[in-house]
């Protein structure tokens, strides 16, 4: 199985790491030639691996009990540069594809390069871009492009990566994604395509993007433009149970003793009698004679409560942990970029918000079932009859963003905190007497400090042409300004 290749060759694809890209050519023990076949490899394995216990304490899913949590709180500060690193991996990519004659491995490169770009800028705003990997040929103090130039570079360069792909010939080798099928990657490049234009629905009358119209000029062209058709085109890391490829909390000791699903997204799931509870928490232990599934057997602490509050709660057995298998299955379930239940969910919200003619009401529907069908639930139509689950309108953002954040529950990295951030929905409660940042939710990370120290000219300025205010985590990026 070609999973299993890259433990094999795991080793071989630490060719930038934490180096600089110009020290490669400088270290005669390190390997400066590499098929792209293998750098595609370890390029998916990092990009793909979107497990993140921060994501979900800072989307209200979980809860932390050895201590203030940053995330939990919202008290975080400075964020990193490291994704700079999986660019150099892409740019090294693109050198061998050239070296090797091989033309597919740069159109892949086209998308890897818009989606780190696109990581980069909705944690901080601005930042490099153009010259982001640009050591080789001597800037080591890279510029710092404008948000929405970015957004419109990534958007093209997207484009053209699911275009040129349609008319390759070559194989992929070193796909542990899609095992070389070009179809489920230009439906992926375009799904994505739609995520990043509806991150930018804040903007639709406030850029030179044209937002709507290249929504639809995907949506209405499937043949051109094909996108997720169901859950076997999911972006998916499929783990395996082998030194290195397993799934990222297996045996994550601070997970079964630390951490709780969070109260208000039980209580969401109890309300709306979700099956998909059983699948995400334990019992709590003071449930232990009643049915697992029975809704009232499950509970979980306040996510902006003091951490004395949540502490005595636990103890008292009130709380439920995560399920067991995210801790004891060393495969569990897939890490996953983009789901067919994301693009559902996005494509509800396009026509909640008038962008395209069809109702709401099927795409949310459709993005329901197939999350409980992620989690094995085959039983879904009590579930999609529910009164409780149905929208009021064909506006009804608040329902379509509520199920949106359950369906990401611990995967998908932070689109759920990004999707609130932009939207609203669903609420996450600051109200508990432990919440930080006076009450706040953050809208963004600091730069890191390193470049105030390496890249300060180009920092400041862009600081200061984004944030009167300075670089702080409640300052507005263009994004969401």
């Amino acid at each position: 199985m070609m999973m299993k290749k890259y433990l094999i060759i795991f080793s071989l694809l630490l060719l930038a790491g934490c180096s600089k890209v110009e020290d490669l050519q400088n270290d005669p023990n390190r390997a400066t030639q590499v098929s792209p076949d293998l750098l595609l490899t370890t390029i998916e394995t990092t990009a793909f691996n979107n497990v993140s216990l921060n994501a979900a304490l800072a989307s209200r899913q979980l809860t932390f009990t050895d201590g203030t949590n940053q995330y939990q709180y919202y008290n975080w500060q400075r964020a990193g540069f490291g994704q700079y690193d999986d660019l150099k991996q892409v740019y090294k990519m693109i050198q061998e594809s050239q070296r090797t004659d091989s033309q597919v491995y740069q159109i892949l490169a086209k998308f890897f390069n818009a989606y780190y770009a696109i990581e980069l800028t909705r944690v901080f705003g601005d930042v490099p871009y153009t010259e982001a990997v640009g050591a080789e040929i001597g800037i080591y103090t890279p510029s710092y492009d404008r948000q929405e130039l970015i957004y419109a570079s990534a958007l093209d360069s997207l484009r053209a990566a699911g275009l040129e792909l349609a008319q390759n010939t070559e194989t992929i080798r070193g796909d542990v994604i899609y095992e070389g099928n070009k179809r489920q990657w230009q439906k992926l490049i375009n799904s994505y395509s739609l995520r990043v234009l509806m991150s930018l629905s804040n903007k639709v009358d406030q850029t030179d993007i044209d937002i709507v119209g290249r929504f639809n000029e995907i949506l209405n062209n499937f043949d051109q433009f094909p996108i997720f058709e169901s859950n076997s085109d999911n972006a998916s890391l499929v783990y395996v149970d082998i030194q290195d490829n397993r799934y990222p909390l297996f045996n994550d000791n601070s997970l079964q003793t630390a951490y709780y699903m969070e109260q208000t997204f039980v209580e969401r799931l109890q309300n709306y009698e979700d099956p998909r509870l059983f699948m995400m928490a334990d019992k709590k232990p003071n449930a232990s004679n009643l049915n697992v599934e029975d809704f009232s057997a499950y509970g979980g602490l306040y996510g902006s409560a003091p951490l004395s509050d949540n502490g005595s709660k636990a103890v008292s057995g009130e709380a439920s942990r995560i399920k067991p298998r995210y801790y004891n299955n060393p495969v569990n379930e897939p890490s996953i970029l983009m789901s067919y239940a994301e693009l559902q969910f996005t494509l509800a919200e396009a026509a909640a918000r008038g962008w395209i003619s069809e109702l709401s009401e099927p795409y949310y529907k459709s993005g329901i079932a197939a999350s409980l069908a992620f989690y094995g639930i085959s039983q879904a139509e009590d579930y999609l009859n529910n009164p409780t689950i149905q929208l009021n309108s064909n506006e009804d953002l608040e329902s379509i963003l509520t199920q949106k954040h359950i369906a990401l529950f611990l995967n998908t990295g932070w689109q759920s905190f990004y999707d609130q951030r932009r939207t609203g929905f669903p609420e996450f409660n600051v109200d508990g007497g432990g919440i930080l940042n006076n009450g706040l939710i953050p809208k963004r990370f600091m730069y890191p400090q390193n470049e105030s120290i390496n890249n300060p000219e180009n920092l400041n300025e862009a600081i200061n042409r984004q944030f009167p205010s300075g670089d702080n985590i409640n300052a507005s990026m263009w994004l969401i300004d």
